[in-house]
């Protein structure tokens, strides 16, 4: 007879998916930042690189917390949205539409990131796991803020020299 799932195990599946994704995010960061032409952009990039193994250790924190070894599972909407990244980066390297591309992805990102950690940190107070809920509003608070800057640089420069390129040609 099979056992029957709880959210407790739906917060421990959720969470092994979303350290898989920050595992994944972390590798490709520094490769987005690599290929913007954005000095801003760049420093985005990098920034949330850092900001990530904080986040990728406080995911080993909750892990913690539960008498759990931290462990991924494989996370297929962050294999799409890296695998776009770097169809973008192939496709438009070069171009003045690459940074609105990288932009774009990363906002995907963030998204995505933020659904599950706000997700996550919900079960945790429902589950009464207190410190992981501070943990993980911990990183939705940051996941948040990267968002906004990201907009930020969309609206302020990235889309505006894309456009400004496109109509040049």
């Amino acid at each position: 007879m099979t056992k029957t799932k709880t959210l407790h195990d739906l917060f421990e599946d959720t969470l092994k998916d979303i350290y898989f994704a920050e595992k994944r995010i972390h590798s490709t960061l520094p490769k987005m930042a690599k290929a913007a032409h954005n000095e801003e952009l760049r420093a985005a990039f990098e920034k949330h690189h850092r900001e990530t193994e904080e986040q990728i250790s406080r995911l080993e924190k909750v892990f913690s917390l539960l008498n759990r070894k931290p462990q991924g599972k494989t996370c297929d909407a962050i294999v799409g949205i890296t695998e776009e990244g770097a169809e973008i980066m192939s496709e438009y390297k070069g171009t003045p539409a690459l940074d609105a591309g990288l932009l774009a992805v990363a906002q995907a990102v963030e998204h995505y990131e933020i659904s599950r950690y706000g997700t996550l940190r919900t079960w945790a107070q429902e589950l009464g796991i207190d410190k992981a809920a501070a943990l993980l509003h911990a990183t939705l608070e940051e996941e948040e803020a990267t968002d906004e800057a990201l907009s930020r640089i969309a609206q302020r420069v990235v889309n505006r020299d894309a456009l400004a390129e496109s109509a040049a040609h």
